[in-house]
Order: C-alpha cells, then sequence, then structure tokens
C-alpha cells in the first residue's frame, strides 16, 4: 500500500512539474530533412575578382559558409488587447385554470357553478426568470530587445540558412541565458551582417534567468502540487 501511495506522490510531483511552459531548440523536421547544398561553397571561380576564397580581392562580408557568424538583432513587440460582454435574458409564465364545479347540461344550475368557480379561484400558475450579464477585459504589453551573434549550421538545399547561437551573462550573481534559433535568407542579411529577428523563420528564442531573483519568484514545488490538485 505504501508503494503505491508513494507510485502515486511521484507521478503527481511530475505532473507539477511538466506544467511549467518549455521550448524545444531542436530544428524542424524539414531542416534535417532537406540535404546540405554543396555546389562548391567556399571555392574560388577561376577568373573572377568576386571570390569567396580566404582573401579575395573584393568579397562580401556577409555569413555565407557554414560555421559563419551573424548578428542577430531581437526587436520582440507583443500587444494584446480585447473585450467581451455578454448579457442574457429569459422569462417565462405558466398559467393553467381549471373549475372545480361543473353544472353539466343543466342550464339551472351553471350560474351558481360559475359564481362558486369565480369565488374558489382553482388553477394551476407558474414561471420564471433568468438574467445572466458579464464582462471582461485584458490588456497586455510585452517587449524584448537584445542582441545576439549565431553561427550558420547547415546550408539548406534552397540557399537559406539554418542558425543557432545562445549568450550568458553573469551579472551579479544573476545568469542570464539567452538562446535563438531558425531560418533565415542569406538576401534579409545586411551590409553589416546583421538580420533582425522578425525575417527569421520558425524562429524559437529562449530567455531565463537562473539565481536568487528566479528562486524568489518562482513557487515552491509544494504550492504547485496543491494548486494542480486543488479543485476549489
Amino acid at each position: 500500500m505504501s508503494k503505491y501511495i508513494f507510485t502515486v506522490f511521484l507521478l503527481v510531483l511530475t505532473g507539477c512539474a511538466s506544467s511549467d511552459p518549455k521550448i524545444s531548440m531542436e530544428p524542424p523536421a524539414y531542416v534535417e530533412q532537406l540535404p546540405a547544398k554543396e555546389n562548391g561553397l567556399g571555392q574560388v571561380n577561376q577568373g573572377s575578382l568576386f571570390g569567396r576564397g580566404d582573401n579575395p580581392l573584393f568579397s562580401d562580408r556577409k555569413a555565407m559558409n557554414i560555421n559563419d557568424i551573424v548578428t542577430i538583432v531581437i526587436s520582440e513587440n507583443t500587444n494584446q488587447s480585447s473585450k467581451s460582454d455578454k448579457s442574457t435574458n429569459k422569462d417565462s409564465t405558466l398559467s393553467l385554470n381549471a373549475g372545480a364545479f361543473s353544472a353539466g347540461d343543466d342550464s339551472r344550475w351553471g350560474s351558481v357553478t360559475n359564481q362558486l368557480n369565480r369565488l374558489t379561484n382553482v388553477g394551476f400558475s407558474g414561471g420564471s426568470a433568468n438574467k445572466y450579464s458579464g464582462s471582461g477585459s485584458n490588456t497586455r504589453n510585452e517587449a524584448f530587445t537584445t542582441t545576439i551573434s549565431a553561427r550558420i549550421i547547415k546550408i539548406l538545399n534552397n540557399g537559406n540558412y539554418f542558425i543557432e547561437g545562445s549568450k550568458e551573462l553573469l551579472i551579479n550573481n544573476e545568469k542570464q541565458i539567452v538562446q535563438i534559433s531558425g531560418v533565415i535568407r542569406p538576401y534579409d542579411i545586411s551590409q553589416n551582417n546583421q538580420i533582425e529577428s522578425r525575417y527569421i523563420a520558425d524562429a524559437k528564442i529562449l530567455y531565463k534567468t537562473e539565481g536568487d531573483l528566479d528562486r524568489a519568484t518562482t513557487k515552491p514545488w509544494g504550492t504547485r502540487m496543491l494548486e494542480s490538485i486543488w479543485p476549489f
């Protein structure tokens, strides 16, 4: 019995831990499926002034080969605003009246029975009224700006680049981690070898902190466990 309780307890803890949002930095499936481009990258075209060798006379300083570095300018802004109102109203009334006395076909007693029915007022009536009114609003503004360098990991067959990059900062015993990955087009890289994050397809951007501040603002595992199973 104790073994069963311990197993259930572990399952509850696992469920609490898995409820935290996570992001996987694995490349998309098509990046793995598409073959790499192999058409003589890095070779100098004979007779051309614009080469791609080690020291060409004229060359573009933009990243173009595997392991070349490109600078990513991350500037993400999220603005969200929503408002909803709902109101319902329903009224229903039911009335069923019936006389308790009947004179049948005898007209002599008809006036008497009618008078008795009016006096007794025998009948049934019912009604209901339902009203609901609700409203809600939500406003959220977020901004994230930073710069990070990434490497070209793979040149796809169509000429696009799959890039990955990470950066770690340790400031006042607080560790900040930034990671990015995605697919970019070489045409979107500026002359300064920079590209904005809005031009990255299948972009995955991770930013997290580790340290005293993160521990102070994170709910303890016991609190998260109780919130996950508390029905009220």
